[in-house]
């Protein structure tokens, strides 16, 4: 069976798919003749969605900050579908900020959606998978979370505990039959990346992102590195010396 048939057999949840690269990751998984199911805390965005593609996708608002949300959105899908393969957890939010601008209510804010609205998503979902001893958890993190860079404190911290986590509970969930997987993701224009002030290199449209994402998806491998080019780029970054790194990054901020 080829990577497009296996996909059209699966129900496949989106959570955080009003705009940017989950909502592109769903309009090319629906183009594929996949049932997809997209959540968002909006759903009226996604009414158009809905209307080109009735017959393959399902919208079922959640918040990830609100865990029975998740749950009721799992039984509604399973309602209608009888089936759920794969979760891709792509909810986040994210804000610039300066040492200047240090504020305590954002790293708790961002680490609430970021980080704890991806724990709400797994949980929601692990009991389902570890007992049909089949699965797939996909997380969207970032490169951002390799090492720490200016103005990123909070946003770079979510993600590098996403990495971490989803590491420490791969092997486990391996041993159950369950895949749990890491997007990586450099620079992709979406409302979140528009609010920087800099220029990004190697960035690419949300459409980009999800082909190079839904060509990857039927891959073996822990991480999907979006695009690989920067990707690797930022892995050279991470095993720089501190020495190094911090020459770099100083470079970095504005004076």
């Amino acid at each position: 069976m080829d990577a497009t048939k296996q996909s059209q057999n699966q129900v496949i949840w989106i959570v955080g798919g009003s705009s940017g690269i989950g909502l592109a990751l769903a309009e090319g998984l629906l183009e594929q003749g996949c049932r997809v199911v997209v959540s968002a805390r909006r759903i009226d965005p996604l009414r158009d969605l809905a209307a080109r593609f009735p017959e393959h996708v399902q919208l079922v608002p959640v918040d990830v900050t609100e865990p029975k949300t998740l749950s009721d959105g799992l039984a509604m899908l399973l309602e209608r579908w009888g089936q759920l393969d794969r979760v891709i957890l792509n909810a986040a939010d994210y804000a610039p900020m300066s040492l200047d601008d240090f504020d305590a209510a954002l790293f708790e804010r961002l680490m609430r959606i970021n980080f704890m609205g991806v724990i709400n998503g797994i949980d929601a979902v692990r009991g389902h998978f570890l007992a049909q001893g089949a699965g797939e958890i996909i997380v969207t993190a970032s490169v951002a979370g390799f090492r720490g860079l200016p103005n990123a404190a909070p946003y770079g911290a979510t993600k590098a505990a996403l990495i971490n986590m989803a590491e420490s509970l791969a092997p486990e969930f391996a041993q159950r039959g369950v895949a749990l997987r890491v997007i990586n993701p450099g620079f992709v224009r979406t409302p979140l990346t528009d609010k920087n002030d800099f220029e990004m290199p190697g960035i690419i449209e949300p459409q980009e992102a999800a082909r190079l994402i839904i060509r990857k998806l039927n891959r073996s491998g822990f991480e999907l590195l979006i695009p690989t080019g920067f990707g690797l780029v930022m892995k050279l970054i991470r095993i720089l010396p501190y020495r190094l790194f911090f020459a770099l990054t100083r470079r970095m901020i504005k004076k």
